[in-house]
């Protein structure tokens, strides 16, 4: 693959991340994008339905991965690391949503701030920044 078409396809992915960003309250149901960005400290939690919260988190999470997964292969174009981030997307996912789920039935002002944190890990590809620098010191050192 030529560096153009490289460099076209990264910009396209990293397009489309943004765009899953951009509509996000058109895309996904998720009452705490309008409540973390009030004065969430001082408030009680939302409403929320929480099958249709945890499903909408899921697609969210499962459509920044694949996009994240194609950016990794794009860029280094060696199986063994998009094996190993699958990995590592599965298991963060696991815990991540244990913990999102303890957040979202147990609601206190106390852990807003953990959550928000939390949850910015399941609706951002946060991975991916930690992956591909991680990745490339690998690949300069090996």
């Amino acid at each position: 693959m030529s560096k153009l078409i490289r460099y076209v396809l990264l910009s396209f992915l990293f397009g489309l991340l943004v765009l899953i960003r951009w509509f996000e309250h058109e895309l996904f149901y998720d009452p705490y994008l309008t409540f973390f960005k009030n004065d969430y400290l001082y408030v009680d939690s939302p409403r929320r339905e929480l099958l249709k919260l945890v499903s909408f988190t899921t697609l969210r999470y499962v459509l920044n991965t694949v996009v994240s997964l194609t950016i990794l292969y794009v860029v280094f174009r060696e199986r063994s690391i998009i094996k190993f981030s699958m990995y590592i997307y599965g298991i963060a996912f696991l815990l991540l949503i244990c913990g999102y789920l303890y957040f979202v039935i147990n609601p206190k002002q106390a852990d807003y701030y953990m959550f928000f944190n939390l949850r910015r890990f399941l609706i951002q590809p946060v991975i991916l920044i930690l992956l591909l620098p991680a990745f490339y010191y690998h690949k300069i050192t090996k």
